[in-house]
C-alpha cells in the first residue's frame, strides 16, 4: 500500500459549507479518482500534495508520514517529494521550457538560469519528446506540449507518487488519447505510482487499476 490517507476538512466560503471526509488506501499503482465535479477530488490531492491543511486524520506516503493531525506533523510541500501536475498546468509564463522542468529542482527563491543543465531535466525532456522546446516558453507551445512540459517538471525531481488533475481534460480527442499512451508508457518505464482525477470513463478504463468514486465529499460505492 504506497498511500494510507484518512482526513478530514470543513470548508465555509459565502455562506457555503463542504465537508470532505474521504479513506483512500492506494494498494495498486494506478489509482483513479472519480466522481463528478464539486466533489471533492481536486481538494484531496491538494491535502496530500501539502497545498491544504485537513483539520484531522492522517496521510502516509510509502512508509512515510506526510500529516499526522494527532502527533502535530505537517511536513512541507517540499518535503513531501510528490509530482503534482495542475489541470491548467500551472506553468511559469516567464519561464522557458527547460527552466520551467527545472523549477522543481530548485530549492532557492532564485529561478533555475536560462542556461543551466540537469541531468534529471535533460532526461525527462527526451522522454517526453519536448527537447527541441526547450528554449521557447509556454506561450509559443501548443496544449499538448504544455501539458508534457507540466508533467515533464512533475518527474524531474524523482517523485514517490505522481499527481494528475484531469490532465486531458483541455486537449482534443486524439491528442488526449495519444497522450494517454504516452503517460502509460512512462509510468511501467519508471514504475511511480499514480492518482489521477478524472470524470472522463476512457481514463478510468486505461488507468483504473483501482478505481475510487468520490461524491460530495466522501468515498462512495
Amino acid at each position: 500500500m504506497w498511500l494510507d490517507l484518512d482526513i478530514s476538512r470543513h470548508m465555509h466560503a459565502a455562506g457555503q459549507h463542504f465537508q470532505l471526509q474521504v479513506a483512500l488506501r492506494c494498494s495498486q499503482r494506478n489509482v483513479v479518482l472519480f466522481g463528478p465535479s464539486g466533489a471533492g477530488k481536486s481538494l484531496t490531492l491538494r491535502t496530500i500534495a501539502g497545498l491544504l491543511k485537513p483539520d484531522a486524520g492522517h496521510i502516509r506516503l510509502q512508509g512515510q508520514v506526510l500529516f499526522d493531525a494527532a502527533n502535530g506533523i505537517n511536513e512541507s510541500t517540499q518535503q513531501r517529494k510528490v509530482g503534482y501536475v495542475f489541470q491548467d498546468y500551472a506553468l511559469f509564463p516567464h519561464l522557458t521550457v527547460r527552466q520551467n522542468v527545472a523549477f522543481g529542482l530548485h530549492k532557492s527563491w532564485l529561478n533555475p538560469r536560462r542556461s543551466a543543465r540537469y541531468e534529471q531535466v535533460e532526461h525527462w525532456l527526451h522522454a517526453l519528446r519536448i527537447d527541441h522546446l526547450a528554449q521557447m516558453y509556454p506561450h509559443q507551445i501548443s496544449g499538448g506540449q504544455r501539458q508534457r512540459t507540466a508533467l515533464a517538471r512533475a518527474l524531474s525531481p524523482g517523485p514517490q507518487a505522481l499527481l494528475l488533475d484531469e490532465p486531458f481534460a483541455a486537449l482534443d480527442h486524439d491528442l488526449r488519447r495519444h497522450l494517454r499512451q504516452e503517460l502509460e508508457a512512462v509510468l511501467d518505464a519508471s514504475g511511480i505510482p499514480l492518482l489521477l482525477i478524472t470524470h472522463d470513463p476512457q481514463d478510468v478504463d486505461l488507468f483504473g487499476q483501482q478505481v475510487v468514486y468520490l461524491a460530495e465529499g466522501r468515498v462512495g460505492g
